[in-house]
């Protein structure tokens, strides 16, 4: 046999060995429990919590986002948001300085999240607040949100990642959007904690304690996926990240095919960052049987499931030229595990947005997905922020 079909087999079997990944995550989260279905036997004490909420140039949404925000079941004197204000408009920053919130304006010649939450953690004390949350401008946190940090917090975690949903669901790009953020929440959260790994960070709704976010943020390599790095760099110095079902946060979905291609360039751009940055620590952490850290390296290598549902198909249509059985059968079986895997990672609510229409869209972001991956250049220069309109779904409740 050619050295052309070996090639081809090795290929195969990496695809595979991605879906077997994604497949057994999906199950993992299907038979396994989030953190906060473990009740907290501690007293209820009411940490001061700082929610930091780093902003550039969203000025449509940022006073709503605040407005809907302050609104917790949590003593308004145990929390503060934290507006890391970067190019606003004069008339945004007046409007927000007549509210409760405490606004830190930044200036960068190349803004990004990770420079504006250093700049205002460089301005926070450790022990003025007990624990830490990043919130998107555009995310609106339920309102006992952070009372269930707070007795994640009071269990013993140091670092939480909440739930995050659509608020919006409004076109056929934002149902697919949302489906992707909830399968990555039953597969990389969810799932990772039912087989005692740490759960992923998504770059808000998530907490942590001030030292450990100021140190899991001091040395950082990529542009626009600080998240990876502040989740490995915490998991590399021994601590577990808690995952919270029921700590929902709103975050709006994009809704246009265009910007859906910028986001994912720009998510590209920071996973190929990371994983030229990480991995052979993850080979080292592997061979050493460090396994938390090892799996967020092997996660970061996994194809994303748009290209993988892709690539699996036309792999099967050029087995079937070949003749090779081998070649066919391979992503066949590959590709019906992979639908399995997803069908059991999406809630029921957003199965019932599901139309022709939804899926007729998915060939169309394949694309979308793989001229991603050629301009994924532009992320390594500029910051590439995805823009937010402020117009949420009530609909989105029903998660």
């Amino acid at each position: 046999m050619s050295i052309l079909y070996f090639i081809a087999l090795f290929f195969l079997g990496y695809l595979a060995l991605s879906v077997l990944y994604l497949a057994v995550f999906a199950v993992a989260g299907r038979l396994g429990r989030a953190d906060d279905h473990y009740p907290s036997s501690q007293p209820l004490v009411y940490k001061k919590i700082g929610v930091l909420i780093p902003a550039y140039k969203e000025d449509a949404v940022i006073i709503d986002s605040v407005a809907a925000n302050l609104k917790q079941n949590y003593p308004a004197d145990k929390f503060e948001l934290i507006v890391i204000a970067d190019s606003f408009q004069p008339h945004t920053l007046a409007k927000l300085a007549t509210m409760p919130v405490r606004v830190i304006v930044v200036a960068f010649e190349k803004s990004t999240v990770s420079k504006a939450l250093n700049a205002a953690l460089a301005q926070i004390p450790d022990d003025q607040y007990e624990i830490l949350v990043v919130s998107d401008a555009d995310n609106h946190m339920a309102p006992d949100f952070l009372s269930r940090i707070n007795t994640a917090f009071a269990q013993g975690w140091k670092a939480v990642q909440g739930h995050r949903v659509a608020k919006n669901t409004d076109t056929s790009v934002a149902v697919l959007d949302a489906i992707s953020e909830e399968i990555n929440n039953h597969i990389f959260r969810k799932g990772s904690r039912a087989l005692g790994l740490a759960s992923s960070i998504i770059g808000s709704g998530m907490a942590f304690e001030p030292a450990l976010m100021k140190k899991g943020m001091a040395d950082l390599h990529t542009m626009g996926g600080y998240d990876k790095e502040l989740e490995m760099n915490i998991i590399l110095a021994g601590n577990g990240i808690a995952y919270l079902e029921d700590a929902f946060v709103y975050d709006e979905k994009v809704a246009k095919q265009a910007v859906f291609e910028n986001q994912r360039t720009r998510w590209i751009a920071a996973q190929w960052q990371f994983l030229t940055h990480y991995f052979r620590r993850g080979v080292t952490e592997f061979v050493n049987g460090r396994m938390a850290s090892a799996f967020k390296v092997i996660q970061a290598m996994v194809l994303p499931r748009v290209l993988l549902l892709g690539i699996l198909f036309v792999c099967i249509l050029l087995g079937l030229l070949t003749g090779h059985t081998a070649l066919w059968l391979i992503p066949l079986l590959s590709l019906a595990m992979l639908c399995v895997s997803l069908y059991i990672s999406v809630p029921d609510y957003l199965r019932k947005r599901i139309s022709t229409r939804e899926l007729m869209l998915v060939p169309v972001l394949m694309l979308r997905f793989a001229r991603a991956i050629f301009n994924m250049r532009k992320a390594f220069k500029s910051f590439m922020p995805t823009p937010h309109t402020n117009t949420p779904d009530p609909s989105s409740d029903k998660a």
